[in-house]
């Protein structure tokens, strides 16, 4: 199937079958409302030529809905004016827009003595719940009814339920998490109830397409398998898509690291449904884009369109993406953090960073990680190029990097970066050690990580990539001690199996550093990747600025 060419979503034409998949940004306003930062991050996307762009899940009424800090919300015609500036920025692209709407049910973000509500009292995520009770069930109904309206107001094209991921929706659906004996519990067609009624109330009074986003299964023990997702699918009426993800709340859900294979939803889709379907999970490239379509009539990119925001754009004009490595990292700190990519500093920063045009000259000390970004970022401003390696090689510290899995994946950024010097005509004299006199710009090898000493015990502080694998290496030669928040800023996907693989090779993990740790640190907020590509793209802007004002 041609991922090029256009695709229904019942009468409304998709010009292609790429669709930037919802993912948390944290770049709404604290009140939900969006802003020019959250729009000016949709829309580089929609330039980039998604075919449609669904928003980040958004709450339908406040507060025992909204999951995240900052989350974008539907909840009153006064959000109307801003939401009609974002969806005139996304069609005038030729972009379709949807709304994803999610009530956060066990997961919402309480404060103070408010408990979460779900369908069955149970914990969720250490927290306890209070049962809904019929009254609240229509509430909720409503609140999803008015978000719709909201969104139709606002000159969206459709909406999406989100009943994936353990939020609200998904705790109806799921038989471990629905023990309710009333209409709304004890068999399939009561477990599946409330998301009928809402997609009937959403039918009845708007003109909205309709989809819903589905775990197609469940990662836990007693979790339900692929066929009964599909039924789920197959079951619901008046629905103009569905939409497959995976996960409820255990690891590896649909963000799967570079752990697990690629496509790694879609490998497990039996057949596809009888709806027009759209599929997610680890689709990074044209070959898991290809192998996606062959299940579904259009493909969902989540972090991939954070890696590369021209990622349909550049696939269609035969030129290579910047690619996702799957490493779940800066994208996953969503916490208390907003929307970020290891391999590209610039997402979530859009409006901080406008290539301008500068001619000239200029030389560069190092083809690491912040050589290659700021050389990139430079030749794009109209600059030749000249970059100065010492070695023999582009790439810097990921050469560096052993562990398999990570290696197979970090080496797809150092494969663009080879492909971006003949794009750009950079020239790249390898070999070549400088100084900073002799350059305009010293990015030379900056590590940033400490070397741990080979003794017959190792003590390692470190969240950094080539920290972590040195563990791995040293453990077949010593005793290696590791803190907790070594691993600190992993997904717990990356956790749980690099814990396991760590332990069977015999490091010890240790709650807090002792004297022992004195002559170690952590760097648990600077990335070694993220921060050499930020450091480099920096110092080229800074360039600019200062030929500029010459």
């Amino acid at each position: 199937m041609d991922p090029f060419e256009p695709v229904r979503i019942g009468d409304l034409e998709i010009k292609n079958r790429f669709v930037m998949a919802p993912m948390i940004s944290n770049l709404a306003d604290p009140n939900g409302y969006t802003n020019e930062i959250h729009t000016a991050y949709l829309e580089e996307r929609a330039k980039g030529g998604f075919g449609a762009i669904i928003t980040e899940y958004s709450y339908i009424n406040s507060p025992l809905s909204k999951g995240s800090r900052n989350e974008l919300s539907f909840v009153s015609y006064d959000q109307v004016p801003r939401l009609k500036r974002l969806s005139e920025r996304i069609h005038s692209h030729g972009t379709k827009l949807f709304a994803q709407l999610v009530h956060a049910g066990g997961k919402a973000l309480t404060e103070g003595d408010s408990k979460p509500m779900a369908p069955t009292s149970m914990p969720y995520l250490g927290k306890d719940t209070d049962e809904l009770t019929l009254e609240r069930i229509e509430e909720i109904k409503n609140s999803f009814l008015l978000a719709a309206k909201i969104a139709e107001k606002s000159n969206f094209d459709g909406v999406e339920l989100h009943g994936a991921h353990a939020y609200l929706i998904q705790e109806f659906l799921s038989p471990s998490l629905n023990h309710r004996k009333d209409r709304y519990g004890n068999s399939f067609e009561g477990r599946t109830r409330l998301p009928q009624e809402i997609i009937g109330l959403i039918r009845k009074e708007t003109g909205l397409k309709i989809g819903i986003r589905l775990s197609l299964y469940e990662d836990e023990v007693d979790g339900y398998d692929p066929e009964y997702g599909l039924k789920i699918a197959n079951s619901l009426r008046n629905l103009d898509y569905v939409h497959f993800s995976a996960g409820r709340t255990a690891p590896p859900g649909s963000s799967a690291s570079y752990y697990s294979e690629r496509n790694h939803i879609g490998n497990r889709l039996p057949r596809k449904p009888n709806i027009t379907t759209i599929m997610v999970g680890s689709i990074v490239d044209l070959e898991s884009v290809k192998r996606a379509l062959e299940k579904s009539d259009m493909v969902a990119l989540g972090r991939a369109s954070l890696a590369d925001p021209y990622f349909p754009l550049k696939l269609k004009n035969g030129m290579m993406p910047r690619p996702c490595i799957r490493c779940n990292q800066a994208c996953r700190d969503l916490s208390f953090g907003q929307v970020r990519c290891t391999v590209n500093p610039i997402t979530g920063n859009e409006t901080c960073h406008r290539e301008g045009h500068m001619p000239g000259n200029v030389k560069i000390a190092g083809a690491g990680i912040a050589g290659m970004e700021a050389g990139i970022y430079l030749a794009k401003a109209g600059m030749d190029v000249e970059i100065f390696e010492a070695g023999s090689m582009i790439g810097g510290q990921i050469n560096d990097i052993k562990e398999p899995a990570k290696k197979m994946e970090f080496s797809r950024l150092i494969s663009f970066y080879e492909n971006e010097v003949e794009r750009l005509g950079i020239k790249v004299n390898f070999g070549k050690k400088v100084f900073e006199g002799d350059v305009d710009l010293f990015l030379g090898r900056y590590d940033n990580y400490e070397a741990i000493k080979e003794e017959k015990e190792a003590f390692i502080d470190s969240n950094i990539y080539m920290n972590l694998d040195q563990a791995l290496n040293m453990a077949d030669k010593c005793t290696v001690y590791m803190t907790e928040r070594s691993l600190s800023s992993m997904d717990r996907h990356r956790q749980i199996v690099y814990r396991k693989m760590a332990e069977e090779k015999g490091v010890i993990f240790v709650a807090v550093p002792d004297e022992r740790f004195k002559n170690h640190r952590i760097e648990r907020v600077q990335y070694d990747i993220y921060g050499a590509a930020q450091r480099g793209i920096t110092a080229a802007r800074q360039f600019i600025n200062l030929r500029s004002a010459l």
